[in-house]
């Protein structure tokens, strides 16, 4: 088999049919059908149902293979260029979308002074949706809520965001500075929906009052949440950043004490060496977080000695770390001029030049 026979049957499933294959590959239906026949004749196996169009149970197995090889073979590319020239190539970041309101823009803003040659491609989607896409190759790395369970996943933790009351200021609550969730009870809310990881943080919160949040309406989504609350349909409990700044002193934003801030973090293939384009943007990433002037209010990064990544999906404490420690306590040198730190032990070398980039055994020494 080779990469043009992958290309085709891909580009079937991405567009649907062998004439938009071959119309995303500039070329023309019939390539397209030889090449899929020709890898079925290697593979013995039906990859695409001529009746339907669609890919077969093995065809979609190869498909998230092919996706695989693909971003690997992209990746030696761009290693390559980058040892001898400057970190070129393109990486496709997955990302939810309150965190994606504040962080692409300051992306755009730093990635041509720092990379000029680097191409970035974004995908706004839901956490659980990323940890599939992740695995299938459709992106590069993700931001997203931690911890995940995914075993296919490397976990880097990036900051912590508060969650808050969100609601007009002339509601009851609003003239709170905090409020307990026991407040909450009997008050119509616009509520995630029911079992997902952020409707399950709430629940958990309730349990030990055996109470439960009156809803409102239930809605799959953060920012469809938080824009029903801007249009006046009612309050939500949402993460600090789903209210942008130009909207924050038309809204009341009250803590509620019993419920935690939620971990944001950076997933990748665990079984993948990360590229140079790759690396870079996690030292991107990770240069805007630890910048005291580039966040939004609500978040506090995470020091990268104070919780270890983990092949597996679970997050935890690193050695030695005493467990009440918080965010906000933890020494934040590293950020105050707004110099990266080292990432957390088991983590990809940040990208600080085009060399750096292409080597992962190069490491900046930590800052203190």
């Amino acid at each position: 088999m080779d990469l043009r026979q992958l290309s085709a049957l891909v580009a079937i499933a991405d567009h649907g049919s062998f004439s938009a294959a071959a119309d995303a590959l500039s070329t023309v239906q019939s390539n397209i059908s030889a090449h899929v026949k020709k890898l079925e004749q290697e593979l013995n196996a039906e990859l695409v149902d001529r009746s339907t169009g669609a890919l077969t149970e093995t065809g979609r197995l190869v498909v998230a293979r092919a996706r695989r090889a693909r971003a690997e073979l992209e990746a030696l590319m761009s290693d390559v260029l980058a040892l001898h020239h400057d970190v070129a190539g393109t990486v496709r970041i997955g990302i939810i979308g309150t965190t994606a309101r504040w962080l692409v823009p300051r992306l755009l803003d730093l990635t041509p002074e720092r990379f000029p040659l680097l191409r970035l491609i974004f995908v706004e989607s839901t956490t659980t949706a990323l940890d599939s896409q992740l695995a299938s190759g459709q992106v590069d790395l993700a931001v997203l809520n931690l911890p995940q369970a995914s075993s296919e996943l490397s976990l880097t933790p990036l900051f912590e965001e508060d969650l808050v009351f969100v609601a007009d200021p002339g509601h009851p609550l609003a003239a709170s500075e905090e409020i307990s969730i026991a407040d909450l009870v009997g008050v119509p809310l616009l509520l995630p929906y029911q079992g997902t990881a952020f409707r399950d943080e709430l629940e958990r919160a309730l349990r030990p009052l055996g109470a439960r949040l009156t809803s409102r309406a239930e809605v799959d989504g953060t920012r469809l949440i938080a824009s029903l609350v801007f249009e006046g349909y009612g309050p939500a409990i949402l993460p600090a950043t789903a209210v942008p700044g130009y909207l924050r002193d038309r809204w009341a934003m009250v803590r509620v004490r019993e419920i935690p801030a939620r971990l944001v973090g950076v997933a990748q293939r665990a079984r993948s060496l990360p590229s140079a384009p790759t690396r870079a943007v996690l030292d991107l990433l990770t240069s805007i977080v630890f910048d005291s002037g580039s966040t939004p209010p609500g978040l506090r990064p995470v020091q990268p000695d104070r919780l270890r990544p983990s092949v597996g999906g679970e997050l935890g404490l690193a050695p030695g770390m005493d467990p009440s420690l918080s965010a906000a306590a933890a020494p934040t040198d590293g950020g105050r001029d707004g110099a990266a730190p080292e990432g957390p032990p088991g983590s990809p070398a940040p990208a600080t030049s085009a060399r750096s980039a292409a080597s992962p055994s190069r490491r900046r020494p930590p800052r203190r």
